[in-house]
């Protein structure tokens, strides 16, 4: 389907089997998807099917209240003054409500109203709300994105279990890779409102096909041009590799891939790049630290033993071995 917008024209064509996870930039387009698809917003042209069912094309456009569409939005969009209860059954048509209370968790929460729950409870009303429709597909706008970090993890496990589940085409907007890879089977990527990427996790860490791809899966990607078994990079410098390839080509490499030093160091990696570190981020049991542009992994205990901090001049250090080249043309 197409749709005209002020600065770009979103065009994606997908067959949604199962939970897929949509990730873009900002403004790339992705919640005026689910908006076209749930009827929020109209295609300018194209088609909308869902198991048989004709929801827009050949001049046919169903209004929203008659797509069977659960949709859980960024804010959750509850009832302030209303219950759980009450909530969860809006627009159910009699259905008995309990037994799916009792599914996400919160027939305890009944009686609460919204501004009384925490992120995961108001998130877990949304989505009853959503499944009480009995929905032919789901729609979810980040739905974790309202949660701190301490809960994200747990609730994102809960979500998956409730997605499949519910047996339907779902599709999740989400910003983050460890989200799209718990809750997803596959992941489109949209750029400027066209799909650059679409495939398994896996398949967007090992072959990105573009450099925001490659961000988020979160590998590096270095383009250049390969020659004589290294690659000169656009930024400037050289790295190794293994193999013969030629031509315009990416570097790719894993962040876990990567060490760090304080001083040239005598061992095997044959790929040495020295620059000021400009973030450091703690990723869990892992911390990301960021050198001109390219992004390393390492232990809490190896950030602290190094006493890196911004401004810090580290070498990055990885194996030709380590390095996958991707062709660009």
């Amino acid at each position: 389907m197409t749709r005209e917008l002020r600065s770009f024209t979103l065009h994606v064509e997908l067959d949604v089997d199962g939970v897929l996870a949509v990730v873009g930039p900002s403004g790339a387009g992705k919640s005026t998807l689910l908006r076209l698809i749930a009827g929020l917003d109209a295609p300018s042209r194209g088609r909308i099917e869902c198991d048989g069912d004709l929801w827009f094309g050949d001049g046919r456009d169903l209004p929203p209240e008659r797509r069977r569409c659960g949709f859980v939005f960024q804010d959750y969009a509850l009832f302030p003054h209303m219950t759980v209860r009450q909530n969860v059954a809006y627009g159910a048509d009699g259905t008995d409500i309990d037994p799916l209370l009792d599914r996400v968790g919160i027939r305890h929460l009944a009686a609460a109203r919204p501004p009384r729950l925490s992120g995961g409870e108001r998130q877990r009303v949304a989505l009853a709300r959503a499944l009480a429709l009995q929905p032919q597909a789901l729609l979810l706008d980040e739905p974790l994105s309202a949660l701190d970090p301490a809960t994200r993890g747990a609730v994102a496990a809960e979500l998956a279990a409730v997605l499949r589940d519910a047996a339907v085409p779902a599709i999740v907007v989400t910003h983050a890779y460890d989200e799209a890879v718990s809750l997803a089977g596959r992941v489109a990527v949209i750029e400027q409102g066209r799909v650059v990427q679409e495939g398994t996790p896996r398949e967007l860490l090992e072959a990105p096909l573009t450099s925001f791809v490659a961000e988020f899966a979160g590998t590096n990607y270095l383009p250049g041009t390969a020659s004589g078994g290294q690659v000169h990079l656009d930024r400037g410098g050289s790295v190794r590799i293994a193999g013969d390839a030629s031509g315009r080509v990416a570097v790719l490499v894993a962040p876990w891939e990567i060490t760090l030093s304080l001083a040239p160091v005598d061992d095997s990696a044959q790929n040495h790049i020295a620059g000021a570190i400009e973030r450091v981020v703690p990723m869990g049991n892992r911390v990301r630290v960021t050198i001109d542009g390219i992004a390393a992994e390492i232990t809490p205990e190896s950030a602290e033993r190094l006493a890196l901090q911004p401004g810090v001049r580290v070498i990055a250090s990885w194996k030709a071995t380590s390095t996958r080249i991707l062709a660009t043309g």
